[in-house]
């Protein structure tokens, strides 16, 4: 949020959300090409409602908090150690953040723990 700024979802009102989400939309069109990410976005007090629906998976403060740095390596531990057959959500993850939701957020993802074949 910049100094000052009063409405949350107004995209003026943030100092580079806009860049995080057009990075997500970027992102999106290696999905569309068969691509399996998942994509974390934004930072302390981004716009967290645009990340989301720009597409990404998890995206940080809903809560327009400083998050701590840890947070996303957090979550991005999760899913890459969490097998390829099980679906993570927040809530999952929610525990071993310092904030909670207020911090990090978002719709979930796969797993990317690939299975070992017997």
């Amino acid at each position: 949020m910049i100094k000052n700024g009063t409405n949350y979802h107004d995209i003026y009102n943030y100092r580079n959300s806009k860049y995080f989400i057009g990075t997500v939309k970027e992102a999106q069109k290696w999905i569309a090409e068969g691509n399996d990410l998942v994509i974390f976005a934004g930072a302390c007090q981004s716009f967290f409602e645009a990340l989301i629906e720009s597409g990404a998976n998890f995206a940080s403060s809903p809560g327009r908090i400083l998050i701590d740095f840890m947070d996303p390596l957090v979550v991005a531990e999760k899913v890459a150690l969490t097998e390829d057959d099980k679906y993570i959500s927040i809530k999952d993850i929610e525990p071993s953040l310092r904030d909670g939701i207020k911090a990090v957020s978002g719709i979930g993802a796969k797993g990317k723990k690939k299975l070992r074949k017997k």
